[in-house]
């Protein structure tokens, strides 16, 4: 199943998006701040001087929100220095209103720990060293702070305390708000990495398998050649014995279908869906598969079972979608030639198949391992017929190349079912 990724320059947009936001409850609350500092404490500060640098801060703001708009990437630098212009302007605030014994000395961490959370290494500890030299600075270089006497406070000191309490409380909630959204873009984007590893490993193995398959149908050619060839000169010397002739025949055409099919890959290998495929209604496309198949698997019992919207959509066929259910089919059969169930429904948008048969159900192992390559139950008999393990391995590649997924569960009363999603807008004309 193919999941959505997440690149990390759009990790970085997301970054930058919350950092405006944070900016913007930065700037309410300083000017809130300062409202209560000038009237209900009657603190007196260099109000001008304040509101210059909180201006300039929303300009600054205002540029980056239309920054956003722009189709180039956010990298690490860009977000970086918007980092370090946070830190200058609260760095510059702090000065104005009493240095490091301002109780809002501690949102100096707040950058820090946005660069630590989204940044590679060496922009954390970068940020870690000019925080730590604000705070410094901010200890011997400031505006002290003056106040008229209060009669609600008790002193300096109970401001204080006052103020780190509001500013512990305002920061607990900037923190588990905003770094856990930063946390959960990073966890998204691993995941998506992740992701796309094993759909490249996945792409690798199939071109691999290609590869094989190409050498195989070349070398294949010439055995089957002389078979036929074999086979046809065997009727004329037992003409006159119906028996063995009938015999000779049905093992003729046997081969002439393996050169048939051979060829059919060869001339189909490449070529791309809308050029190759034909449009059908979903319906009859289905119905299309389904009777290859049983040509195929005669002796199979079957039980067909169709629903959804009409008319059914249209859809392009591809050759290998069919070949892919075929797969499934030929599992379930393989499971219990007595029974095979088949449930299609589809909407406007989707369509969903269950397939499901009365054989031995699947066991822990299969379950975590079916569609992986290689990967086979199937034992090989007296003459070497068993499974390579490709079947579900390929419906799983073909049907997550079309953004559709496979699952596979026990069945109540005993066997197996097989689910298949699949969207129809990649197979729409």
């Amino acid at each position: 199943m193919l999941t959505t990724s997440l690149p990390a320059s759009d990790s970085s947009v997301l970054n930058l998006q919350r950092l405006v936001m944070l900016r913007s409850v930065f700037i309410a609350g300083q000017v809130l701040a300062v409202w209560v500092a000038g009237t209900a404490l009657d603190i007196t500060l260099p109000f001008f001087a304040i509101a210059a640098i909180i201006a300039a801060y929303a300009v600054l703001n205002a540029l980056t929100w239309w920054r956003l708009r722009l189709p180039q990437a956010v990298v690490d630098a860009e977000l970086f220095g918007h980092l370090l212009l946070d830190v200058a302007v609260l760095t510059g605030l702090l000065y104005l209103a009493g240095g490091s014994a301002n109780p809002f000395v501690s949102l100096l961490l707040l950058p820090l720990t946005i660069a630590v959370t989204a940044l590679p290494g060496r922009y954390s500890w970068a940020m870690a060293v000019i925080t730590v030299g604000c705070y410094s600075l901010l200890m011997v270089f400031y505006v002290p702070l003056s106040q008229n006497p209060a009669p609600h406070l008790a002193g300096d000191f109970a401001l204080h305390v006052l103020g780190m309490w509001f500013n512990f409380v305002l920061s607990v909630g900037l923190i588990t708000y905003f770094v856990m959204k930063m946390g959960n873009t990073l966890r998204e984007r691993d995941h998506a990495l992740a992701q796309a590893r094993e759909n490249a490993l996945r792409d690798e193995r199939l071109v691999a398998l290609g590869t094989l398959a190409t050498g195989a149908a070349h070398e294949l050619g010439t055995p089957l050649a002389t078979m036929a060839v074999l086979a046809r000169e065997m009727e004329q010397e037992f003409a006159n014995t119906p028996d063995v002739r009938d015999k000779l025949i049905v093992l003729r055409d046997q081969v002439m279908r393996c050169k048939s099919i051979l060829s059919t890959m060869a001339a189909s290998a490449g070529q791309v869906r809308a050029e190759s495929g034909q449009r059908f209604a979903l319906d009859d496309y289905l119905q299309n598969i389904l009777q290859q198949w049983q040509s195929m698997r005669p002796a199979v019992i079957v039980r067909y079972h169709a629903h959804g919207v009409h008319p059914a959509p249209s859809i392009v066929g591809d050759q290998t979608l069919s070949q892919a259910i075929m797969n499934i089919l030929n599992n379930a059969a393989d499971a219990s030639p007595e029974e095979v169930t088949i449930d299609a429904q589809w909407s406007a948008n989707e369509l969903r198949m269950e397939i499901c048969d009365r054989g031995a159900g699947l066991t822990p192992m299969t379950q975590a391992r079916a569609g992986q390559m290689l990967f086979t139950t199937k034992v090989s008999d007296e003459i070497g017929a068993g499974g390579l393990g490709l079947g579900l391995f390929l419906a799983h590649a073909t049907l997550g190349r079309f953004g559709g997924s496979v699952r596979l569960r026990n069945r109540e009363g005993g066997g197996a079912c097989t689910y298949v999603v699949l969207p129809l807008a990649p197979l729409m004309p």
